[in-house]
């Protein structure tokens, strides 16, 4: 087994990001601080993890947290009345729908309710260029770092994130495949996707993967000296995962994004960074 050249330490560039976000907060002078609001829908475990990481994080860079929890029960008019409250409250500078929400909600319907100057995930249809969604700035990041041209690869679920994807990495001259997977498939046991995947994936210079299935993406997939980006997260028995088999894509890869310590830490400082923005132009 060849030993990989890289592994991507999302969790340092995070610090660095973290502490570039302190240092402009502390440059203001102190007089006031950028304000984020998360909106917390139901008991999810890892929706609940999440916010708790990310309100613990912000402390560290003097970001002042508000979190507003509803219960799973709550109704879409609830939640759009809490938005309503904080896209008009003037002490909140930027706001957080935490996903995903219950299913009983229309997702596209609650984040086209946050102001579009206040979304600081950046999924509003029409939100600002100045922010861009955490995990796409993450990916942007290690894309420049490494220098990467050629072409890209992207496994996904929903055509949303895909379209996303596709369109930032193309404005950074990548010529682009999106691979949808749908719920109901896997290359794991559908040979014949499988097929269809790895002959395009063989000849991605970056490859991103989001499906959430622990550990497809082995060396079939990889060509030597691609870099992988692995957004997938999977729990199985307390241990965490991502899509890729680390081991066996290390033979090809020229560098890889670990889970957990990869795309998440990175994302988190990313939307910070968001936060800061907003922040700076509403002042």
């Amino acid at each position: 087994m060849k030993v990989i050249k890289q592994i991507i330490d999302g969790r340092k560039i995070a610090e660095k990001i973290k502490d570039e976000i302190t240092a402009e907060i502390f440059e203001n002078g102190g007089e006031s601080r950028p304000s984020l609001a998360i909106i917390l829908v139901g008991d999810r475990p890892d929706s609940k993890l999440y916010v708790s990481l990310k309100e613990r994080e912000a402390i560290k860079v003097s970001i002042d947290t508000h979190i507003y929890r509803l219960e799973e029960e709550s109704s879409e008019a609830e939640l759009l009345t809490v938005i309503d409250f904080l896209n008009k409250d003037e002490s909140v500078d930027a706001i957080l729908l935490q996903l995903p929400l219950p299913i009983s909600f229309d997702t596209d319907k609650m984040i086209a309710a946050i102001s579009p100057y206040k979304d600081a995930d950046g999924f509003h249809p029409y939100h600002p260029e100045y922010v861009l969604s955490p995990v796409i700035a993450a990916v942007d990041y290690i894309a420049k770092q490494k220098k990467i041209t050629g072409r890209a690869c992207v496994f996904h679920r929903s055509a949303v994130f895909g379209e996303s994807f596709k369109s930032h990495l193309e404005k950074l001259g990548l010529q682009v495949d999106l691979l949808p997977v749908k719920e109901d498939e896997s290359p794991l046991t559908d040979n014949a996707l499988r097929d269809r995947l790895t002959a395009v994936s063989k000849k991605a210079d970056l490859i991103v993967t989001a499906l959430g299935l622990p550990l497809f993406l082995n060396e079939d997939y990889v060509r030597e000296g691609a870099v992988i980006v692995d957004i997938g997260i999977n729990t199985d028995h307390g241990h965490v995962h991502g899509d890729v088999d680390f081991d066996s894509a290390a033979n090809n890869a020229a560098a890889i994004t670990p889970v957990p310590g990869g795309i998440g830490p990175m994302t988190i400082a990313f939307l910070f960074k968001n936060v800061v923005e907003i922040y700076r132009r509403r002042q």
